[in-house]
């Protein structure tokens, strides 16, 4: 697999400057002068967005003072044709994504979050962006022969790392697993691993392959989509945005769908960071139905 990154780059019609660590507790567009303002209308007066990543690669996270990423590479293409020239970039831990986004802290998730009915609760989700499946990490070798959460559930000596807040945690207590340790990022979840305090760490497949490449003392199981009560559980991520904000999403959506309507503009900015058309959401599938549980 080839690695390459997208820079968000300071050239002119392209969106321009990193800034991580805005002070807490302030809003993303402050100003007297944007008083009355949506928050699309802030940004576009301003010419910036604030957005919060939890640092998952291949979604989204910081190298070298850069931010980079399949979802990075998207908002770079759909806020610059909204004419917001500068994205602004807070990294946090993952479950304060959506608590900081509705606190008016940041203006959108570049997280590529699963859309569930509870997180629907809370916030607004695009259109689907991109289709999920999930893989363990595990030791070399893989001792435990473990190839999927069904295989875990199934065995009275394994400790499963999961992250919180993400949708594997759910899996796992929806399978009746409970030697689970919790961890706060993909990172420390694989970390756990090779420390031997867990046994697999369960996550999306394509963040997992990424994120081992190269290790020499883990490996992932192969790609599966998790079964629940004999259901396929049917993931998709998307960005998020506070349910009053719905000018901005609605702006967000149509400039979404020019990417997702041609697979070749999909894979253009994605596949550099490990998708491929495996990932493209199906036309046929809408927030609506993920929001409401209708598939899974």
């Amino acid at each position: 697999m080839t690695k390459r990154t997208t820079r968000i780059g300071v050239a002119a019609a392209t969106i321009g400057t990193l800034a991580v660590g805005l002070l807490a507790g302030c809003s993303a567009n402050d100003g007297a002068d944007t008083e009355g303002m949506s928050t699309l209308e802030k940004a576009q007066e301003q010419g910036s967005i604030t957005l919060a990543i939890a640092s998952e690669q291949p979604y989204s996270w910081v190298e070298d003072g850069e931010a980079t990423g399949a979802t990075i590479a998207m908002h770079e293409q759909i806020f610059t044709n909204l004419g917001i020239d500068e994205i602004k970039i807070e990294e946090v831990d993952w479950n304060s994504l959506i608590p900081g986004l509705n606190a008016g802290r940041w203006d959108a998730v570049s997280a590529g979050m699963s859309i569930l009915p509870e997180r629907c609760a809370e916030a607004a989700f695009s259109d689907p962006e991109i289709m999920y499946t999930t893989a363990l990490v595990v030791p070399k070798g893989n001792p435990k022969n473990l190839s999927d959460l069904d295989a875990v559930a199934a065995s009275d000596d394994v400790t499963l790392a999961v992250q919180s807040g993400a949708i594997e945690e759910g899996y796992a207590t929806e399978l009746g697993i409970s030697n689970t340790i919790q961890v706060d990022s993909a990172t420390a979840g694989i970390e756990i691993v090779q420390s031997g305090r867990a046994d697999a760490f369960a996550l999306t497949a394509v963040s997992m392959n990424w994120m081992t490449e190269g290790m020499d003392d883990v490996e992932t199981t192969g790609a599966f989509v998790q079964e629940i009560d004999g259901v396929e559980q049917i993931g998709a991520g998307a960005t998020v945005f506070r349910q009053e904000d719905t000018d901005l999403l609605e702006a967000y959506n149509e400039e979404l769908a020019k990417i997702t309507a041609d697979e070749s503009t999909y894979l253009s900015l994605v596949e550099p960071f490990g998708f491929t058309a495996e990932n493209l959401p199906p036309s046929d599938l809408t927030t609506e139905q993920l929001c409401s549980g209708e598939l899974g």
